[in-house]
């Protein structure tokens, strides 16, 4: 069904990129609707243990300025694993921990200081709820269970293609994250790395939970972080075979955490289980960007690097 609104800008994802960008643009007074594939976005994997996110200061201060800031508070649940050490830990790159001790600030000289902290810890489900909630109240319209489809542009507009319907919009904006349909439909190259291996963050019931030990372990097959009752992530460095290409079984996560452990551990129930990898991309700066020119693509995304 063609619809023959035109709105100024459609926004392909509910995320918290496309959704603070739809109140940064209600701001200024452009109609927006933001298209979310998800029927229910609100996953149980954006909650508490592995919905945690920590919030760089650029998105702090960008919180801060929208007085948005406020309403992002600590998540209430069992301390984790690294929360329990002696030292405190600023982080990790690539599984690599570092301490806080070792940050020096000085090395910032770039960052004006403000009145809000260089880190925050809250959750994905935190985020996209409050972000979520202000582009309503600032008239957003927001559809789930909506993906686009398929695009075609023309000099003055878009057309949109989702769930049956034909929407037109002045521009239309990916955020719909790594595997982006906006990007690939527009022709946005996507150039980065292979994975090397498959990451599962998983929540399960086991029944001999001694014969794993608390923390971050390195092991001649992988890595492991376990934290009880049942909380576990893992690495398989299989050049990221499982992910996404079968189903998640009991069976499969037993044998690979028994493998990276180098223990008998046994599985009773699977609970929650999702899959990562170390795959990395980024849209070149040299790829096509939407201007204000006549004549010019009406499509763009977000410029970033993507992991899936």
């Amino acid at each position: 069904m063609s619809n023959p609104l035109i709105h100024d800008v459609v926004i392909a994802g509910a995320g918290p990129v496309g959704l603070f960008l739809a109140c940064e643009l209600r701001s200024a007074g452009v109609s927006v609707l933001v298209l979310e594939k998800s029927a229910h976005p609100d996953s149980p994997l954006k909650a508490l243990p592995f919905g945690m996110r920590g919030l760089s200061a650029p998105s702090i201060e960008a919180f801060y300025r929208r007085g948005l800031l406020a309403a992002l508070t600590p998540p209430k649940g069992p301390a984790a694993h690294w929360e329990m050490q002696a030292r405190r830990p600023g982080g990790h790159f690539a599984g690599i921990q570092f301490f806080h001790d070792k940050i020096d600030t000085a090395k910032w000289p770039y960052r004006i200081a403000g009145p809000v902290p260089t880190s925050l810890a809250t959750t994905m489900q935190q985020v996209e709820s409050i972000l979520a909630e202000r582009a309503l109240a600032m008239g957003v319209e927001i559809r789930c269970g909506l993906g686009v489809e398929s695009l075609e542009q023309s000099d003055d507009m878009v057309t949109i293609r989702a769930g049956g319907d034909s929407l037109r919009a002045r521009w239309l904006v990916g955020c719909d994250g790594g595997r982006s349909t906006v990007r690939k439909a527009a022709g946005f190259e996507f150039a980065g790395t292979d994975p090397e291996f498959t990451g599962y963050s998983i929540q399960v019931v086991l029944e001999d939970p001694a014969q794993l030990a608390v923390g971050r372990h390195y092991t001649a097959a992988g890595m492991y972080t376990y934290q009880q009752p049942g909380t576990i992530a893992m690495v398989d460095f299989d050049g990221g075979a499982c992910h996404r290409s079968e189903a998640i079984t009991l069976e499969h996560v037993q044998e690979v955490l028994r493998r990276i452990s180098g223990t008998a551990v046994t599985v009773a129930s699977l609970e929650l289980a999702t899959t990562w990898t170390d795959r990395a991309a980024r849209q070149p700066p040299t790829a096509k960007a939407a201007c204000c020119s006549p004549g010019m693509p009406r499509t763009s995304t977000r410029r970033s690097a993507a992991r899936a």
